[in-house]
């Protein structure tokens, strides 16, 4: 299944965009209703609310009092810190139930409002962020909610910035217009990505990527893309390794999108280090449902001078199944001449001025030559020629700095 994490700020529209995301198909999971169930009546979770903060947080009829509880934790953090100890638990717990229970191919939205708060995003495909001017939601709590503006300012001050919000997301809704705005960028986002993204998870397909080598100048959030994708990675791997005790030795940014300064195909490039390719392939479920299925017809690096045997450059690789954000996985053992070529190449450029010149300009010229191509695959085989150049430089370089590659300990 496809997992989204939606999220905003109060009065940013989530809540709007959840109902919709349900018309549409989506399977839906509310933590608010959640957070209501699990402490209703009779529920473990009220008892220990009860045991937590006093019998006067009932009221005449056993149920909790909210206003009364939510007036003893708004603005104390540690009294919020105690009551989010009883309830998040509980309220993921429920949220696992109703994720288990969701037909195959189904995209599963969690409306999570602490979200970030929680550092939840890594759990998920995708994290959608319902987004507003701060003084958009102030004027819409005065109006709607009979909030002051000091008070609204207040309830916004308890959840993470805006700037917070932004940083996790990897896509956002403006929602400061019109509510009709709104649900047309919620349809666009479902038949565009969501829909497509959960057939490609569904199938182990990847997403299709149609065009030749486009390149893009140096984009800052490149680096900041790649983290959250790592993240996403490692989290699914964890899961894996806390199961079976196979874990893989590291994950890296590399390639051009990694080299501050450079243009790039808007494609991240990462590689997942692994003790044997034994261990790929054990991994290679694991990574699909992640969103990262195979392509088994790549198989192997171009070898370079120094090794030609072609059986050195083995490797797997995957690539995202997301049609939004376009990553190529390669799956490479530690200590062999693709991992170490890729990992060199990529700091290489980085302390050499020069190199990353040259390199550019062979990029440019080729992206002009091969603009007409279908796909980047002519473009991607007319670099190797200069690679093979390249090597010797490279390697003199790593030579003369001291420059190794990381030493992983090898973990089972």
């Amino acid at each position: 299944m496809l997992k989204i994490g939606l999220t905003g700020g109060i009065a940013s529209g989530k809540s709007v965009v959840a109902s919709r995301l349900a018309e549409l198909g989506a399977v839906l999971v509310d933590a608010d209703a959640l957070a209501r169930d699990v402490v209703e009546p009779g529920t473990p979770g009220l008892a220990r609310v009860v045991e937590a903060f006093g019998q006067d947080m009932l009221d005449g009829a056993g149920r909790l009092d909210r206003a009364r509880l939510g007036a003893v934790v708004f603005g104390n953090d540690a009294q919020r810190a105690v009551l989010n100890g009883i309830v998040h638990p509980l309220v993921r717990e429920a949220a696992a139930g109703i994720l288990a229970t969701a037909p195959d191919g189904a995209v599963v939205v969690q409306d999570i409002p602490l979200l970030v708060e929680t550092g939840q995003g890594s759990d998920f495909h995708l994290v959608v962020v319902v987004d507003a001017p701060d003084d958009v939601r102030v004027r819409r709590m005065q109006e709607n909610r009979g909030m002051t503006a000091e008070e609204a300012r207040s309830r916004m001050a308890a959840q993470a910035s805006r700037v917070e919000r932004l940083a996790a997301a990897d896509v956002v809704l403006d929602n400061s217009g019109p509510v009709d705005a709104l649900l047309a960028q919620v349809d666009g986002l479902w038949q565009g990505r969501l829909a497509p993204f959960a057939r490609n998870i569904m199938t182990a397909t990847p997403a299709e990527r149609p065009g030749g080598p486009v390149l893009h100048g140096p984009r800052s959030e490149w680096p900041r893309d790649a983290e959250r994708v790592m993240a996403r990675i490692r989290a699914a791997l964890r899961k894996h390794a806390g199961a079976d005790g196979i874990a893989p030795l590291g994950l890296d940014h590399i390639g051009s999108t990694s080299v501050p300064g450079l243009d790039a195909k808007d494609v991240l490039d990462l590689q997942l280090t692994v003790p044997a390719l034994a261990v790929a392939a054990q991994l290679e479920p694991v990574l699909a449902a992640a969103g990262y299925p195979r392509v088994p017809a790549i198989s192997t690096d171009v070898p370079k001078p120094t090794h030609p045997d072609p059986s050195a450059w083995a490797k797997r690789f995957h690539a995202s199944a997301d049609p939004g954000q376009a990553v190529n996985l390669h799956v490479r053992v530690a200590g062999s001449p693709g991992w170490r070529f890729a990992l060199c190449f990529r700091d290489w450029l980085r302390a050499v001025p020069d190199a990353a010149a040259d390199y550019l300009a062979l990029k440019r010229r080729l992206s002009e030559v091969h603009a007409s191509d279908p796909t980047t695959a002519a473009y991607a085989a007319a670099k190797e020629a200069w690679f093979a150049a390249a090597e010797g430089p490279m390697e003199r370089w790593a030579a003369a700095t001291g420059w190794a590659p990381p030493s992983y300990p090898v973990r089972r």
